[in-house]
């Protein structure tokens, strides 16, 4: 365990600005070449900008804290987080609980009069902007631009004279209609909407159902709405243009998958480089993985943005001109050794300081939520996007348990989800794995216990805490199954437990990391402690 708090502050600048290389995915082929997806992790519904040779994307990230992630690129193909633009969401008393599928849905994010803008639709709430002169540091309190329920996947386009349009999407689930896409004026500053919403385009009753998640544009005097349609797995991207923002827009497909494995490529964002180059990001569906990235060249030579291979999606192609041959991934490992929370790392609700925190002795301390309700309403669930395909991820950890049936551990989590977690059950500790199908129907969780384990520390002044130090536990991916393992010193490793079958969660993919829980009660809380988390091949 690490505990020299002079050293990690003196190693927290250079780790801070170190940039991590994945062991499971990098898109980068080291030869001028990249293969999609450039990002394969759940940044589902990406948008993404260019400013001089910088490159900000940004994706849905509904009810999980911090929200809306910033990630930064110099070559479009290698990528890191650099921050979040949320905090926290409103009203806390919806969100201070996981409120699965809610939240943040499609953003855009845009840039303008030197500050970065993010708008997104909240289902339920309605159309929030947040702003910022710095994408990697403090984004304002967001703004409400428009209440009310259904409006989503928003986007602004500030037009040469100043003024500013929005386009928008409708959600079914809300307003028992969809398939529309809307314009309405905004003020000039993007804060308020001074217009009616205009219906631009209708593709109910024909094979543009579905149409949503639209982004706004203006090139060489014609307005454009990009926007996917034809459903989510299997749908494909559609451009649109008028001579004005009210339309009406004539339509073409301008990617589909063809004969390719790729499935549904649609809803992202196209950007015209300081090279001179025009490239689309969009997402992959890949149901328990999430919705990953790709990139994509476009082709303006007929007056329409054909993407791909005429039109259907490249799985390997040259980079991006660019000044950088820097190879960089999103973060996955954790060493822990930060005052702050690693920027992979999300809440599945509003964050509370009982959730857990960083300390200064080299582990994050993940507190145990008091709740009889099963881990589908635990609020403290610190998780991370799957990384690849196949991966292995591996934690060391440690449970303090203040009283009986206090528990934690490792958990891949979605609509079903399996944890294998150390609970204390008298005097000793036992290792079970606890798994649950159609969660969130309320269904009842399976346990299974895998063995008996003695406790191996005990507080010899007033026995509250029995501790079970140091036990490392993993989880090994491949193909959309999980294999839970164990071991007492790290080295010897033993399978256990059932294996389980990967599902996405309500709107996202599967997620990895740590679960920490009691029975609700007066009892001081346990906890987790956990030394390090690591993903590799």
């Amino acid at each position: 365990m690490k505990k020299e708090l002079l050293a990690m502050m003196i190693w927290l600048p250079s780790m801070m600005m170190a940039q991590y290389k994945s062991q499971v995915w990098s898109p980068d082929n080291g030869d001028g070449t990249y293969t999609n997806p450039v990002i394969n992790a759940d940044y589902s519904d990406p948008d993404v900008i260019a400013v001089g040779n910088d490159y900000y994307l940004t994706a849905s990230s509904f009810n999980c804290i911090p929200g809306l992630p910033i990630l930064h690129s110099r070559d479009l193909v290698n990528w890191e987080i650099i921050g979040h633009a949320v905090d926290q969401l409103e009203p806390d008393s919806v969100f201070s609980k996981p409120a699965h599928g809610m939240g943040v849905w499609a953003p855009s994010i845009r840039f303008h009069n030197g500050e970065y803008y993010i708008y997104w639709g909240d289902p339920d709430y309605g159309v929030f902007m947040v702003k910022t002169k710095d994408p990697s540091g403090k984004w304002d309190e967001p703004v409400c631009v428009i209440k009310g329920k259904g409006l989503i996947d928003t986007t602004p386009l500030w037009d040469e004279d100043g003024r500013c349009y929005l386009v928008n999407g409708w959600a079914n689930s809300r307003n028992n209609f969809a398939s529309i896409l809307t314009v309405r004026e905004l003020s000039a500053d993007g804060t308020r909407a001074i217009g009616k919403p205009v219906i631009v385009f209708d593709g109910n009753g024909n094979e543009n159902r579905t149409c949503e998640g639209p982004k706004f544009y203006k090139r060489n005097g014609w307005y454009w709405i990009m926007c996917p349609a034809g459903g989510v797995p299997t749908g494909f991207q559609l451009a649109m243009r008028s001579k004005s923002p009210y339309g009406p827009y004539e339509s073409k497909v301008v990617l589909s998958q063809g004969k390719t494995n790729i499935n549904g490529p649609h809803q992202g964002g196209w950007v015209h480089t300081s090279q001179g180059e025009d490239w689309f990001m969009h997402f992959q569906d890949k149901g328990a993985y999430g919705r990953v990235v790709h990139l994509q060249p476009v082709d303006w030579s007929t007056g329409w943005p054909i993407m791909g291979k005429n039109g259907t999606p490249y799985e390997k192609f040259r980079k991006p001109k660019s000044d950088c041959s820097i190879i960089v991934n999103p973060q996955e490992s954790d060493e822990f050794n930060s005052p702050i929370m690693g920027q992979q790392w999300q809440w599945h609700a509003n964050y509370k300081d009982v959730f857990g925190m960083p300390t200064s002795f080299g582990v994050f301390r993940i507190y145990n939520d008091k709740s009889n309700q099963t881990i589908w309403h635990t609020p403290n669930l610190l998780l991370q996007k799957t990384p690849a395909d196949k991966f292995t991820a591996t934690a060391k950890l440690r449970l303090t348990a203040k009283n009986e049936n206090q528990m934690g551990g490792i958990i891949m989590m979605g609509l079903d989800y399996s944890a294998l977690v150390v609970k204390r059950v008298g005097d000793k500790f036992q290792l079970q794995q606890i798994t649950c199908k159609n969660a969130d129907k309320e269904t009842a969780e399976d346990c299974k216990i895998i063995a008996t384990l003695d406790a191996t520390a005990k507080d010899k002044i007033d026995y509250q805490p029995a501790i079970h130090e140091d036990i490392y536990m993993r989880m090994s991916v491949n193909a959309g199954k999980c294999q839970f393992a164990w071991s007492a010193d790290g080295k010897n490793f033993h399978d256990v437990g059932n294996i389980f079958t990967m599902k996405e969660g309500k709107w996202i993919g599967a997620k990895i990391g740590f679960v920490s829980k009691e029975p609700e009660g007066k009892n001081n809380r346990g906890w987790i402690d956990v030394d390090w988390f690591r993903v590799t091949k």
